[in-house]
């Protein structure tokens, strides 16, 4: 019949709307308007069109930044030997930037937390940019003093650039976070590899101006920086960040009030949902699940040691090459490809994590490390080619330590503090990658490169375990079900019982 009575919520309605759902004259809005059967699932939809636009700003801003991460990893330790002649700290720039970067990290997570990500991640590549100004000057005024402090500064305009992946999947759906993070990763890539290819270049427009040719990247980093400042300040609009915490706030009073009417919600609101003003500013914290906290951990530490390792190695490569009759362009090419690898997979890196959840992409990382560690310490001196692979596969175990461990601290984190949580873990990870490159110059001096690779490449593999007992943890606590996650360290469905 065409012209049906609307059933009602009784026990009579339930076992009588079952078969309609299945009948060619039933309505196909029954199931979703009949209280008694429920409401089915909705498809899989893609993410807000405020998420694209707020993509391509990030990618844009990205290209920019990425040139100026060159002058740090390709000449920093070479302009640290020239002006202090000593081989045993060369790993000095690395790891005063990086000390750099983990205080811009505490600064910039601050003024995301408070303001948004628009005028956090500008303020920080304007920082950057001074910075790289002062190592200019520094090195034309053969200040060492003030080449310390300069690195410092530039420090932070590294950090910035790291932070930026976190806007990258503030709007996005969990189920597409991994690959909005290895989006933003990516677009890095442009800048970062050329920026190794540009040191003769860069370096001959120094001498043009009578200034020390190894601080010719340093002026491109100037200019990438402050670009990546202009995009970032006149277009990120709307802040990602503030607008995933109005709609989560607009999501929880939605439910809210859908449990006043719904009796079956009462077991979902232990407590009162937090809440934002409309000037963004955060609500109180609401407390982390066993879950969370265990997937908060082992995120951090993952890219704790990830960064470890990579910034160890890489920062004594040039130094080793160097050493060995490698030229800077040859020198620049093997850095290059390096930083390709960090950021060049994360497409493939980003859809691991979405597939298999990040637990065995960052398993994955640690033996990929190993695998660098190894192929670094046993490369003859004077081949470029065993080298280059060496640093492949840095840049590339780096890269998938890097998505999985920030989409477990994403999805560990709800968005009242993520933008503060995020600054807190990349301050670990500054430091861990300040004391690589701390100790990185004095094992070299010591014992060698291929001490430093080796030792670098076993310490990779404190990953593997970390990963396994950690998803043992959290293993009996996720539901059976398609809909639970596996390994993603987030927060898991409710299971609801029919």
């Amino acid at each position: 019949m065409r012209f049906r009575a609307r059933p009602t919520t009784g026990p009579t309605s339930r076992s009588s709307s079952r078969p309609a759902t299945g009948s060619a004259s039933a309505p196909v809005t029954a199931p979703a308007t009949d209280p008694a059967v429920g409401t089915p699932p909705p498809p899989p939809a893609d993410d807000p069109p405020e998420q694209r636009r707020v993509l391509v700003v990030l990618i844009l801003s990205q290209i920019l930044s990425g040139a100026g991460l060159a002058a740090g990893i390709t000449v920093g330790a070479l302009l640290a030997e020239e002006m202090l002649g000593s081989t045993s700290l060369a790993g000095l720039p690395a790891a005063l930037f990086t000390g750099g970067a983990a205080l811009g990290a505490v600064g910039v997570g601050r003024v995301c937390q408070r303001w948004g990500r628009r005028p956090g991640l500008a303020s920080g590549y304007a920082v950057g940019a001074l910075g790289s100004l002062g190592v200019v000057g520094a090195a034309a005024a053969d200040s060492a003093p003030l080449l310390f402090v300069s690195l410092v500064v530039y420090g932070a305009g590294t950090s910035t650039n790291l932070l930026a992946r976190y806007a990258g999947a503030d709007l996005a759906r969990p189920e597409r976070r991994g690959r909005a993070i290895s989006t933003v990763l990516l677009a890095t890539t442009l800048g970062a590899v050329a920026g190794p290819n540009l040191v003769t270049w860069s370096g001959s427009v120094a001498h043009a101006w009578d200034l020390p040719r190894l601080t010719g990247p340093f002026l491109l980093a100037v200019a990438a920086f402050t670009s990546a400042a202009v995009v970032l300040g006149c277009f990120l609009r709307p802040d990602p960040l503030l607008l995933a915490r109005s709609r989560a706030a607009e999501t929880e009073r939605t439910k809210q009030t859908e449990g006043k009417e719904s009796k079956d919600a009462e077991e979902d609101r232990d407590e009162a949902p937090s809440s934002h003003g409309l000037d963004g500013a955060p609500a109180p914290a609401p407390s982390l699940s066993p879950t969370d906290v265990r997937a908060l951990v082992t995120g951090t530490t993952v890219m704790v040691l990830t960064q470890l390792v990579m910034i160890s190695v890489m920062t004594m490569t040039p130094v080793h090459m160097t050493a060995h009759g490698h030229g800077t362009q040859l020198t620049g090419l093997v850095i290059a490809l390096h930083v390709g690898a960090m950021f060049l997979p994360s497409p493939l890196s980003g859809r691991l994590v979405d597939r298999l959840g990040p637990r065995p992409v960052a398993a994955a990382a640690g033996a990929t490390l190993f695998a660098a560690g190894c192929t670094a310490a046993l490369a003859p001196p004077h081949s470029a080619a065993a080298l280059a692979v060496a640093l492949v596969l840095l840049g590339f175990g780096w890269n998938l330590g890097l998505l999985s461990g920030t989409a477990m601290v994403t999805a560990a984190t709800p968005p009242s503090t993520r933008a503060g949580t995020q600054g807190l873990v990349d301050v670990g990870i500054a430091v861990a990658g300040a004391s690589g490159g701390l100790a990185s110059g004095v094992v070299t001096a010591s014992g060698g490169f291929p001490v430093l690779a080796f030792g670098g490449g076993v310490l990779a593999l404190a990953v593997l375990p970390l990963v396994l007992v950690t998803a043992r943890a959290t293993h009996p606590q996720r539901p059976a079900g398609r809909h639970a996650t596996c390994g993603t360290g987030g927060r898991v469905r409710p299971h609801r019982s029919s």
